[in-house]
């Protein structure tokens, strides 16, 4: 490496270097960015800067999927081919580009232009196929030569509570207004704004469905300094995008609820961790958090940072969350102790999803009792369900709980086409067919029928689909997004992608039906953490549903 070379890779990374180990990912992220991939000298030089042994640099650059090591192209060329965007031909998009740049998918074209990547969820399921192509430190949305500024976002609703301020571009903290939810929490106790949110009845919207008081109130008395408040927006789940167009829309809502629940806890530092095929929420979040800071509610004696995470589903896991703010690989810690109480740094940590933060200035604001005039007893407020597949229109849309699957199908134009099945809650949900149209949609209605609320996803399949293929690609995700840790997910994932191949091959063996409900429910029941434990809901559903395709 040159002098001039060092110059700049110094730069680049100096901002990083007293964070230590914690400045890992973003110091990687900016020798990528100036230099396309990491090299080895490049390596060495962070791993010498950061005091991180080289080892561990080079685990963590292999681990996450968006750095290189390796030489890629100026632009590389995600292509999304989980299920919403492959319904919409992205399988087909991906064999034509790479006919015309005479590459296949991984490599690097003749004129070190181009690289085509076959993508898990690029969180843009209503703009399907969903194109994201990178070069440098730009970004577009589309493919070469048909690239486009951010296409807005679409987002409909019977009530517009949560995204009061998102489909008419973002909005700044003029526009937002003062922070009346936290001016009102000012004027009570810690532990009054926390029995008012544990009063509402606010449920984690990540998927969990934990309660949002019990937690906070953990954290609170839990000993240890400093604590901390993490917004979790490692957004991965395929099928979804609302926390995408919370935070492009209407990021001061979001950081209104840190700063509740940094009051609420008596955390002084906040976090966002932002997935890293989100590198565009970056500015818009830079710029709400400078305004937030000129209009004093951050910098006095709470403050937030952003990190980029870099291809991981795993880190939408708490505390493999955690791990990778932290500069490691993204393996989820073995529970309990609790992030409550073991957190990030290993400090009392409240994390919760962007829709959970962004409910929590309403309940503040209009109390308790006024949040809980909608939904039902047990699910209270409303929810953000994101609509993909074979739907009139495809969008963001927000409604009281206690809507039924046929009102939300209703209100979104209807099925194209006669009806199949919808995957509720993602790659980790189950489906839901004809018979399902009435249940409605509460944590507990959904759980007595055997269904999945997780973090809203409605993916619509009409009967000209074939679901099976469907199944393949939800498993060659899991497998593709497995961390390893735990045997059980490791080597569960990729039998379950073997069998499902021979499935749809027509390669369909004897006892193949035995052996997918062994390794699904193995990897419900044994492994570490939710990816596996939920790796197989699809699968088992569409057994339950649908056993005549397995005999």
């Amino acid at each position: 490496m040159s002098e001039i070379d060092m110059r700049s890779l110094w730069k680049a990374i100096e901002g990083y270097i007293p964070l230590g180990r914690s400045g890992l990912l973003p110091a990687l992220h900016a020798a990528q960015g100036l230099y396309g991939w990491i090299s080895e000298p490049v390596a060495e030089e962070i791993a010498r800067a950061l005091k991180v042994p080289l080892a561990d640099v080079h685990g963590v650059i292999e681990f996450y999927s968006l750095f290189y090591n390796r030489p890629a192209g100026r632009r590389v060329v995600h292509v999304c081919v989980d299920p919403a965007c492959a319904l919409c031909g992205s399988e087909r998009l991906v064999d034509d580009l790479c006919a015309q740049y005479g590459v296949t998918p991984g490599q690097v074209s003749a004129d070190g232009e181009i690289t085509i990547e076959r993508s898990p969820c690029l969180g843009l399921c209503e703009h399907a196929p969903a194109v994201w192509t990178t070069g440098g430190d730009r970004w577009w949305i589309g493919a070469p030569g048909s690239e486009r500024t951010f296409p807005p976002s679409v987002v409909y609703g019977s009530v517009r509570w949560l995204t009061v301020h998102c489909g008419n571009g973002t909005a700044d903290l003029a526009r937002y207004g003062p922070y009346r939810g936290l001016e009102k929490a000012y004027q009570m106790t810690p532990q009054a704004v926390i029995a008012e949110v544990k009063a509402s009845g606010l449920m984690g919207r990540g998927g969990a469905a934990f309660p949002t008081g019990v937690k906070w109130e953990g954290a609170a008395r839990a000993e240890g300094w400093p604590k901390y408040v993490v917004c979790n927006t490692d957004e991965s789940e395929p099928g979804t995008f609302k926390d995408r167009v919370l935070l492009l829309d209407d990021p001061h809502g979001v950081i209104e609820g840190m700063c509740i629940a940094a009051y609420a806890i008596g955390a002084s530092r906040g976090y966002f961790y932002v997935r890293g095929e989100y590198p565009y929420l970056v500015p818009i979040l830079e710029k709400a958090l400078a305004e937030a800071r000129a209009a004093g509610y951050l910098g006095n004696g709470f403050d937030v940072e952003i990190r980029l995470g870099a291809g991981a589903y795993i880190c939408g896991e708490e505390t493999a969350l955690f791990e990778s703010i932290e500069g490691k690989r993204g393996f989820p810690r073995v529970k309990p102790p609790f992030p409550t109480t073991h957190g990030l740094f290993g400090k009392p940590t409240v994390i919760n999803n962007v829709e959970t933060l962004r409910n929590v200035p309403i309940i503040l604001e209009r109390g308790a009792a006024a949040y809980r005039s909608l939904g039902t007893e047990k699910s209270p407020g409303t929810k953000l369900f994101c609509l993909s597949g074979d739907v009139g229109r495809p969008g963001l849309y927000e409604a009281p709980f206690g809507i039924t699957l046929r009102e939300l199908l209703e209100m979104a134009g209807g099925v194209d086409g006669k009806l199949q099945a919808v995957l509720l809650g993602g790659a980790a949900g189950a489906f839901a067919t004809a018979d399902h149209l009435d249940v409605r949609l509460t944590f507990e209605d959904l759980r007595a029928a055997g269904l999945p609320l997780g973090s809203g996803v409605v993916m619509v399949f009409n009967d000209q689909r074939d679901l099976r293929r469907a199944l393949l690609r939800l498993a060659e995700f899991f497998a593709h997004e497995s961390c390893g840790k735990c045997y059980p997910c490791q080597m569960g994932t990729q039998r379950q992608v073997e069998i499902l191949k021979r499935l749809v091959n027509g390669r369909w063996r004897p006892k193949d039906r035995q052996r997918l409900q062994d390794v699904g429910w193995t990897m419900t029941d044994a492994s570490l953490c939710g990816l596996g434990q939920t790796a197989a809901s699809a699968v088992l559903s569409a057994m339950a549903l649908w056993p005549e395709w397995f005999e």
